[in-house]
């Protein structure tokens, strides 16, 4: 078995696929994570602009940016972690690229991104 089957193999039977809606880059998304702190358990929500959506399978991550008081906070998420309860798409923005970094730069009204319409 080479390396490309091993990873298939990987994929197919020791990852949890987990279902969420689709969003992409440009969303407005709120992400239910559920942080352990001790023996307690709560879910915390992380709401923020889908800045990136990077890998496949079992790899995948997607970055979320907020700004909190006047700091821009990002987190990234793997897709397929036991530790996201859900993912509520708010928003679907109108973006032309895959990755919108050029946001980080951004304040005030020049960050805003067009809702699409459907």
């Amino acid at each position: 078995m080479n390396q490309g089957e091993i990873m298939n193999f990987v994929n197919d039977t020791l990852v949890k696929k987990s279902e969420w809606p689709v969003f992409g880059a440009g969303d407005n998304i709120t992400v239910y994570y559920k942080i352990k702190e001790g023996n307690k358990e709560r879910i915390q929500p992380f709401q923020g602009i889908v800045i990136q959506r990077r890998g496949q399978d079992a790899t995948e991550t997607f970055t979320v940016r907020k700004i909190s008081g006047s700091i821009g906070v990002e987190r990234v998420f793997p897709a397929h972690s036991p530790f996201i309860e859900k993912i509520k798409v708010n928003r679907h923005g109108v973006v032309r690229r895959a990755r919108i970094f050029y946001l980080r730069k951004r304040r005030g009204k020049s960050a805003r991104i067009k809702e699409k319409r459907i």
